[in-house]
């Protein structure tokens, strides 16, 4: 009978402690203050508004992000730590008074870029440096010199000027002397081209190009 009443009396006990906890607790929230946290979010010359920051409590799970001039607002209560992250920027904390008059808080918040130092990586096409080497001693360079020299060859340039097409000057000379021709055989015969001066130089200026050798 005395156990019975013993364990009667310890579980009120426990019951009461329980429900006075919860009540504390209870008075704890009712008593902290809801506080309109807004602001806007710069970056760190105070020139451009960052956009898409995240700002959230993190013991709270709640939060929102900066609209597209740099803009936020969201509830908070007093005492909660505020934090503003974004990629490539260094993360902030605001840390809300627990104490407050006002039933807001306006903020000109300005982010520093988060510069990280990776490590020097050397990239090489082989696994190992010392195959590396032989690849590079064993490497056959040719000399641009030599093909430069080859392709200025008087041979060579004799072979790409036959190959290249007339120019627009070429074609025109030699359209008036089509047409200068055209009205001499209108007026009278052809002159002769063995007493013609002209085509004697013509003549003399392509056995000077080579124009009558033979080509390959």
């Amino acid at each position: 009978m005395k156990n019975s009443l013993l364990l009667s009396a310890s579980f009120v006990f426990l019951v009461g402690i329980f429900f006075s906890s919860l009540e504390v607790k209870a008075q704890d929230v009712k008593e902290k203050k809801v506080i309109q946290l807004s602001g806007i979010i710069l970056n760190a010359d105070s020139t451009d508004a960052v956009a898409g920051v995240n700002i959230y409590v993190p013991t709270k799970g709640r939060g929102t992000s900066s609209g597209r001039f740099g803009y936020f607002s969201m509830p908070v209560l007093a005492g909660d730590s505020v934090v503003f992250s974004f990629i490539g920027l260094k993360k902030q904390t605001f840390k809300v008074p627990d104490v407050m008059e006002d039933d807001k808080i306006s903020l000109i918040l300005t982010m520093q870029v988060d510069e990280i130092a990776l490590a020097e990586i050397e990239v090489m096409p082989y696994p190992t440096e010392e195959e590396f080497k032989q690849a590079v001693i064993a490497l056959n360079m040719v000399d641009p010199m030599a093909i430069s020299r080859a392709n200025m060859s008087p041979e060579m340039l004799l072979r790409w000027a036959e190959s290249m097409p007339a120019s627009g000057n070429e074609n025109f000379r030699y359209f008036q002397q089509g047409q200068a021709q055209q009205n001499q055989d209108l007026y009278g015969p052809r002159t002769l081209r063995l007493l013609d001066p002209f085509a004697w130089g013509q003549f003399i200026r392509s056995i000077k190009r080579g124009d009558l050798k033979k080509k390959d």
